[in-house]
């Protein structure tokens, strides 16, 4: 009952204009004159202060304090009209504390080097993406931190069961007044490896990609229906028969938002290693070996209003060969308010159910303000309590809550 009135005060607590966006826009490229490269940059810095407890396990202790700060930088370069190469670098994130690219693909809007007429007509409408990327499963990813990258999620925390990886991917997207329909294919791997070598049997793996591709769609209509009235559905499909080296739900290498939370005391250094544990506070299927995954997501944007809400479901087997059946449930909503977009206040609700695993469940609420300096500075309060059903690990009352503050600078 304590969270259906958190969820509702949120709501009715929270005038202001804020843009969500989807997809990138179509380019322009009337407006190529020349190569021309861009640099940008993401900075992100949290401040804790949660408590946690088990009645089944102890935990290890929680300070409060600063977390590491977390950093990206973006290049994208003009090439050609309507042609535009990205990439994403992680200057620092809580799994690598060291530089390492997290992607980069070719978006191409226009095909100039056709020379087409059939084709550049085709392409008024369609836009292709290829290379290492960020895929374009559901519409959750859109609104989630992404290592420094936290103006776009009006919380501090991500979704409980989090659909996010990059991969070597092809994307093909048709967009016509609001009706959306993407088809697209991947090499179904975080890490791409051809062999493996197992040293206690000596024997080596090889890997054929073709037998480990995955594939995944999107369909749904988004358009601003008059000045005051925005509304987007979609429905997404992924599925892939077999994976050796990723998986859709252990695909953030930057990790969680939440540091170190609900780790069990085992007298070892790796209890309190943030790289090693960098999902803790999210909950899902982990590396999966077959995975069908939907998810259907609705936006609409009323005056200050917004409301996102998510259905997911995702049935596969482990990499053990047991099977794993979890449906996730979302619903947030913000209010937005001042002048230029500047404050905004919302709740979300997030609860995830595991039906193979005698209905253990996680169930999470999130209240948070922020305020928006400028378009590219952002403060946020958040308050969060995440609950843990019918896990023996921890026992029958299980929890982490508290505060957490974050301030991020994106250009």
């Amino acid at each position: 009952m304590k969270r259906v009135f958190f969820l509702l005060a949120g709501l009715l607590i929270a005038s202001f204009t804020f843009g969500q966006q989807f997809e990138q826009p179509k380019l322009d490229g009337s407006n190529f004159t020349k190569v021309q490269a861009h640099l940008g940059a993401d900075f992100a810095l949290q401040y804790q202060a949660l408590t946690q407890s088990a009645d089944g396990t102890t935990l290890t202790p929680l300070g409060k304090g600063l977390n590491l700060p977390t950093a990206n930088m973006k290049i994208y370069a003009d090439l050609a009209p309507g042609v535009q190469v990205h990439l994403t670098t992680y200057l620092s994130s809580r799994h690598h504390e060291e530089t390492w690219v997290k992607g980069g693909y070719l978006l191409m809007d226009q095909l100039p080097f056709l020379n087409s007429d059939v084709i550049n007509k085709i392409m008024e409408k369609v836009t292709l993406k290829v290379g290492m990327m960020e895929i374009n499963y559901g519409d959750q990813h859109f609104r989630r931190s992404d290592n420094g990258n936290v103006t776009r999620n009006a919380f501090v925390g991500n979704y409980i069961m989090d659909g996010f990886t990059t991969a070597g991917a092809i994307e093909a997207m048709y967009r016509n007044n609001g009706w959306i329909a993407m088809a697209a294919v991947s090499n179904g791997a975080l890490k791409p490896s051809l062999v493996s070598y197992n040293a206690s049997t000596q024997t080596y793996t090889s890997y054929n990609t073709a037998d480990q591709l995955a594939y995944y769609g999107k369909v749904g209509f988004d358009k601003q229906l008059n000045e005051n009235f925005r509304l987007r559905a979609t429905v997404s499909l992924y599925s892939c028969a077999k994976n050796n080296a990723g998986s859709l739900y252990y695909g953030d290498r930057a990790g969680s938002r939440y540091y170190l939370v609900m780790k069990p005391e085992t007298n070892s250094p790796s209890d309190v290693d943030q790289t090693s544990n960098h999902t803790t506070g999210r909950w899902g299927p982990g590396f999966t070996s077959k995975d069908n995954s939907e998810m259907f997501n609705l936006f609409a944007k009323w005056y200050g209003l917004e409301v996102f809400g998510t259905i997911e479901k995702a049935k596969g087997t482990t990499p053990g060969g047991n099977d794993f059946d979890y449906n996730q449930y979302a619903i947030e909503g913000l209010y937005h308010f001042g002048g230029q977009e500047q404050f905004y206040v919302g709740t979300r609700y997030n609860k995830v159910k595991n039906s193979d695993s005698d209905d253990m469940s996680v169930d999470r609420v999130q209240i948070a303000g922020g305020w928006h300096m400028t378009k590219n500075i952002v403060a946020k309060l958040e308050y969060v309590d995440q609950n843990y059903n019918n896990f023996a690990l921890y026992g029958n009352n299980a929890e982490f809550k508290g505060v957490m503050f974050e301030a991020g600078i994106s250009f």
